[in-house]
């Protein structure tokens, strides 16, 4: 993921809705329970855990039972002092205090209690990327230090692997062409980041490679729910065990979700967008451009899904009167830039959301070169009287100026195929026409329909009538 190209919006949940979550969290819910807990008598080792005297106190006042208790009860308590619920009065006697920010889950803002929030996030992030407990123990050397040599594992590119993951996750989250809300295979999840996307068919060598990260991943995710990044169903253990233990019951082979399937929860999902923000990403989120002036729109919207481009405009129109809206957005169209026919085609879709109120705006541009083409298509389509026929040079400049948008927004797609063949078959003599329009990007549009149409003797045309309109141009 590279970035400086923009990601698909993310549709948020309210911050208020957002920070409920957050404070029903498994993992908050305790580190904020156990700083409430910490009184005089709490003591704390050197690191700023619980002794191991008090772990059976904290564990119980969770309700925590069994064998993990204990270390269940330690990890809560590690979040409760990473956050600043609690703080270490002195380190020398092991005392401790309610911290600065407990009052914030009670007392603070939705985005307070996000950001206590996202702190532990980190902090569980940074603890999935740890080797297991019992590999760390193994490869403890004499003086108590650990020999990372011995554990095969580069802390750095541990933590690259899972924001990677991570990464992908989001990306099918928020595309459009994902699973949106549904779970994702945990096998896709780990190809995803392992098999080059060159590859036809994947070599014994890199399914190896695949089934190693199920299994990292598997425990990584196993780490992460209980904070509410994602909901998970773990790997089944049943294809884990020795290849001579029969099961303890029938298994269907076919079921995907027996290798484990997950989702990023709408909680997740802002934290994964603040963590992209954070590292430079452009994540924008539908409803950022709500507030700004209809050029933000049109230039924002432009390399969003055609779904996101529509939600983000429907926001945008819903703070501003029809008629004000269409001025706004018919002002902002206008230009000469390579962006411009991108511009005028976000421009074209959001007037389709307005009513028959935005019509004198409309009216007031039809001799304008670069919108009465759209001004006349937008009133036709309401059913509008009067509407003055395009001279040609107008359906030919608008013609251009369509096929510049949607090259810019889908490059070579089928549906544009299927315009350029539908634009040689329908107009006699087109290219003979198209080369003199004057439009900046005439000689890209007459250049790209020869390569995108079938008939190699049209393709021609376009091609030689491409050289005629950048010659003329002086390009």
């Amino acid at each position: 993921m590279s970035d400086s190209s923009t990601l698909p919006p993310a549709r948020l949940r309210p911050e208020a809705e957002l920070a409920r979550d957050a404070l029903s969290t498994p993992l908050l819910a305790r580190a904020a329970r156990l700083a409430r807990w910490a009184g005089p008598d709490t003591r704390v080792d050197a690191g700023g855990g619980l002794v191991e005297e008090q772990l059976p106190a904290a564990a119980g006042e969770l309700g925590l039972t069994g064998d993990d208790a204990a270390a269940c009860a330690s990890e809560a308590w590690r979040i409760a002092v990473d956050t600043g619920l609690v703080e270490v009065t002195d380190e020398e006697a092991g005392t401790v205090a309610a911290g600065e920010d407990l009052a914030l889950l009670t007392g603070g803002s939705p985005r307070d209690v996000l950001g206590v929030w996202l702190t532990a996030l980190e902090a569980v992030l940074a603890d999935a990327s740890v080797p297991d407990l019992d590999d760390l123990i193994d490869a403890m050397a004499e003086g108590g230090e650990v020999d990372l040599s011995t554990l095969d594992w580069d802390p750095e590119a541990e933590a690259e692997f899972l924001d990677g993951v991570l990464g992908n996750l989001y990306l099918l989250t928020v595309g459009e062409d994902g699973p949106g809300d549904g779970p994702v295979p945990l096998p896709a999840l780990a190809a995803s980041v392992i098999v080059p996307s060159d590859m036809g068919e994947p070599t014994n060598d890199v399914l190896e490679q695949v089934s190693d990260a199920m299994m990292r991943l598997d425990d990584q995710f196993r780490l992460l729910e209980p904070v509410g990044l994602v909901a998970y169903r773990p790997v089944d253990e049943a294809l884990m065990a020795d290849g001579d233990e029969e099961p303890a019951a029938p298994v269907d082979e076919t079921d995907v979700a027996r290798y484990g399937m997950v989702r990023l929860t709408p909680l997740g999902l802002y934290g994964l967008r603040a963590r992209l923000l954070e590292a430079g990403f452009d994540a924008p989120a539908v409803g950022d451009l709500a507030d700004k002036g209809a050029d933000a729109l049109l230039d924002g919207t432009a390399p969003f899904p055609p779904a996101a481009a529509h939600a983000e405009t429907e926001l945008w129109l819903a703070g501003r009167g029809p008629l004000d809206a269409a001025r706004e957005l018919l002002a902002a169209a206008r230009g000469a830039d390579t962006g411009a026919p991108l511009r005028r085609l976000r421009c074209q879709q959001a007037l389709s959301l307005v009513g028959a109120e935005a019509e004198p705006a409309l009216r007031e541009v039809l001799d304008d070169a670069e919108l009465g083409g759209l001004a006349r298509v937008w009133l036709t389509e309401h059913g509008a009287r009067d509407v003055p026929a395009p001279p040609q040079e107008m359906v030919f400049w608008l013609t251009i100026d369509t096929v510049a948008a949607q090259l810019a927004a889908e490059g070579n797609s089928e549906e544009l195929r299927a315009l350029v063949e539908g634009l040689a078959r329908q107009h006699s003599g087109f290219f003979d026409t198209a080369w003199r329009v004057d439009h900046p990007a005439t000689p890209d549009v007459l250049e790209a329909m020869g390569r995108l149409h079938p008939d190699k003797k049209v393709a021609k045309e376009a091609r030689k009538a491409a050289f005629k309109a950048r010659s003329q141009q002086g390009g």
